[in-house]
């Protein structure tokens, strides 16, 4: 019974690895991977894992940007690549966020950016959900897309789907944060109710985390964006601590094989300068205002323009860089041409919020 249990046990771990978890996994773990430098095994693991990961885009046009002495930002895009979806080309994005660096200070901003956001998308000249921009264009559309939403450049991209994420909060021994209500949730393996979380400040494993990242069945989306950029401050506690330096070859192998980006192996050990900035390190968490909206039929979530405006010039302070800087991207979307788009690009998620 005992050998039984065990094998099952593993089964299902094996099987949850594989699951595709909707969640956008941390800006900052780039901060933890940097910490490997203080070993040479673990650095030469790090930098093996990056080599692999490393897939630069051509961006015409682009001004490289040196993280080691400048000001700069880094979109991490969440896609649902599930190979129980089976999906063929480029599908939507389920999560996204900026996080911009100021050297000076050593702070950091993380704005969530809501999926159904309705914003223009370039190139195909249309308003739609955001998250219809990679279906679209892969990444480049979506970092061209955020670019002309906020008014600001996007020096970096990194890309993950998401089967790392129960892996690294377990590889980090669980982290603590506040549960904000009694709730129960669906588990990674969507079997419903298999996961409960009571209201208070507590430990979470993986599964514990996942259910309380994804769950929105009391609140919505905003509230979901605000609940996982708590978890994101949790991780980052945790992942910085000198207790979890020896579980980072596990992290690292939870989040390599899940992710590209463009930031080379020597850019990511300019984030060691944030790390070391400990208990001391200033992170913001930003939020887009808005208000739910149809449009022929369609959910979708429009944005407040006058909030947005402050927080373009929230983020554009941050990077010390003006509105009429060549650096900030503005670009006219007032066509008359602008159509709103309908269609379900090739996911065949609900448009439902």
């Amino acid at each position: 019974m005992a050998s039984f249990r065990s094998n099952n046990n593993f089964h299902k771990k094996r099987l949850r690895r594989k699951r595709v978890i909707r969640w956008v996994l941390l800006p900052l773990l780039l901060i933890s991977l940097s910490l490997v430098t203080y070993g040479a095994f673990l650095f030469n693991k790090a930098e093996s894992v990056m080599e692999e990961s490393y897939n630069p885009i051509d961006r015409e046009g682009k001004r490289a940007v040196n993280p080691f002495d400048e000001n700069f930002s880094v979109l991490f895009i969440g896609v649902d690549d599930s190979n129980k979806r089976q999906f063929e080309g480029n599908s939507r994005t389920d999560a996204l966020m900026l996080a911009t660096f100021n050297q000076d200070d050593k702070s950091i901003k993380l704005l969530s950016i809501p999926r159904d956001s309705y914003v223009h998308i370039p190139e195909k000249n249309i308003y739609t959900k955001i998250n219809h921009a990679h279906a679209y264009g892969g990444v480049e559309l979506t970092l061209e897309t955020v670019e002309e939403l906020l008014d600001v450049p996007v020096d970096y991209y990194v890309k993950m789907n998401f089967d790392a994420f129960i892996d690294v909060i377990d590889a980090l021994n669980g982290i603590e944060v506040n549960v904000p209500y009694t709730f129960t949730e669906q588990d990674s393996q969507d079997r419903k109710g298999a996961i409960t979380l009571n209201e208070g400040f507590q430990t979470l494993d993986g599964e514990e985390a996942l259910a309380l990242a994804r769950t929105r069945k009391l609140d919505n989306d905003i509230e979901r964006g605000k609940r996982q950029q708590e978890i994101i401050k949790a991780i980052i506690k945790k992942a910085v601590s000198v207790k979890s330096i020896g579980n980072y070859t596990d992290v690292m192998e939870a989040v390599g094989k899940n992710m590209t980006t463009d930031l080379r192996f020597d850019q990511m050990k300019s984030f060691i300068e944030y790390a070391t900035a400990g208990s001391n390190l200033n992170t913001e968490t930003l939020n887009l205002a808005g208000s739910d909206s149809r449009i022929d039929g369609i959910y979708y979530y429009q944005l407040d323009e006058l909030a947005l405006a402050e927080t373009i010039a929230t983020l554009q302070l941050h990077l010390n860089i003006s509105p009429d800087d060549p650096a900030a991207t503005t670009t006219d979307t007032n066509s008359d041409s602008m159509t709103s788009d309908q269609t379900t690009a090739n996911d065949g998620q609900s448009m439902t919020p």
